[in-house]
């Protein structure tokens, strides 16, 4: 039987309707959200940005040139 991995990503955006879009798709795709959001304001963009980690249970094994959101 295969190994199942988990794999992580951080998803980021500015803090607009864009960043919900964001994380709606990564849900749909089957990512879990993993901890609270967060929220920052960006000084060198003057806008608050939203990140949000999510991770996904894989087959195959991790490998550092995957493209994490195409899984």
């Amino acid at each position: 039987m295969a190994e199942a991995n988990v794999i992580y990503r951080l998803l980021t955006e500015e803090d607009t309707s864009a960043f919900c879009h964001k994380v709606s798709n990564a849900l749909a795709k089957g990512w879990v959200l993993y901890g609270s959001p967060s929220y920052a304001f960006d000084p060198s963009t003057n806008k608050m940005r939203c990140a949000q980690a999510v991770t996904k249970t894989i087959a195959d094994a991790y490998h550092p040139d995957m493209k994490l959101g195409q899984q």
